[in-house]
C-alpha cells in the first residue's frame, strides 16, 4: 500500500507538472480522475492478489474501493473548499495559478482517495 500510494503520488504530481492535463474546463478534472481512479484500482487488484480471492471477491474490493474513494473525495472536496477562499489567488483559478497549493492538494486528494479506498475494505474484510 505504501508503495502505490508513493508511486500515485509522484504520478499525479509529474501529470500536472509536465503539462500533460489540459486547462479546458472538462479536459483537465477528467485526466485528474483517471490517475485518482487508476490508483483505487491498484490498491484492490493489490489487495485482491495477496490475499487470494476468488472472482467474487476481485469484483467486490473494486466495488468496495470505489465506494470508499468516493466517500473521502467528498470529505476531500468539503475541506478543500473550506480552505480554498481563505487563500488569496488574485481571482485566478488554481488550476492555471501554479500556486504550490495546486500540488499540495493534488497529493493529499490522492492520499485521502487511497486510505478511503484502503478503509472500505478494512471494514469489508472484518465482515468476511
Amino acid at each position: 500500500m505504501k508503495i502505490i500510494a508513493l508511486i500515485s503520488v509522484a504520478g499525479i504530481i509529474l501529470l500536472q507538472l509536465s503539462g500533460a492535463v489540459p486547462q479546458s474546463s472538462v479536459g483537465g478534472p477528467m485526466t485528474l480522475a483517471f490517475g485518482f481512479f487508476a490508483a483505487v484500482l491498484a490498491v484492490a487488484i493489490h489487495e485482491a492478489w495477496t490475499q487470494g480471492r476468488g472472482v467474487v471477491g476481485w469484483i467486490v474490493n473494486i466495488i468496495v474501493t470505489f465506494l470508499g474513494a468516493f466517500a473521502a473525495a467528498e470529505v476531500g472536496n468539503l475541506l478543500f473548499e473550506l480552505i480554498l477562499p481563505r487563500i488569496n489567488l488574485e481571482s485566478v483559478p488554481l488550476a492555471s495559478s501554479g500556486h504550490y497549493l495546486l500540488y499540495v492538494g493534488l497529493a493529499a486528494m490522492m492520499l485521502l482517495m487511497l486510505t478511503g479506498a484502503w478503509l472500505a475494505l478494512q471494514l469489508v474484510n472484518r465482515l468476511r
